[in-house]
C-alpha cells in the first residue's frame, strides 16, 4: 500500500468542536474550501475528512435533540406552532 494510505489511516480522532453551531460554521468553511480553493489531494482527503466528521457530529446532537423533545412531549412528537 502506499504512504497516502497510512498517513491517512494513521490519523488520530478529531478533535470534537465546541458545540452545535461551531461545526456547523467549520462544515461550511470546509464545503466553502473544497469548492474554491485549489487544494492538493491529500489537503482535499484531509478537508473531505473533517467535513465528514463534522457532518456525523451534526447529525448526531440534531438527533440527540429530537429524542430529548420526544421526552419532553412524552414520546410523541408535536408540531410546534405560533400563536
Amino acid at each position: 500500500m502506499n504512504a497516502l494510505f497510512f498517513e491517512i489511516t494513521a490519523m488520530t480522532e478529531p478533535a470534537a468542536p465546541e458545540s452545535y453551531e461551531s461545526a456547523l460554521k467549520e462544515l461550511e468553511g470546509q464545503l466553502n474550501r473544497l469548492e474554491n480553493d485549489p487544494l492538493t489531494l491529500e489537503e482535499a482527503l484531509t478537508t473531505y475528512q473533517r467535513g465528514t466528521f463534522l457532518l456525523n457530529y451534526c447529525q448526531s446532537r440534531l438527533a440527540e435533540a429530537e429524542q430529548r423533545i420526544q421526552v419532553l412531549e412524552g414520546e410523541k412528537l408535536q408540531d410546534y406552532r405560533i400563536s
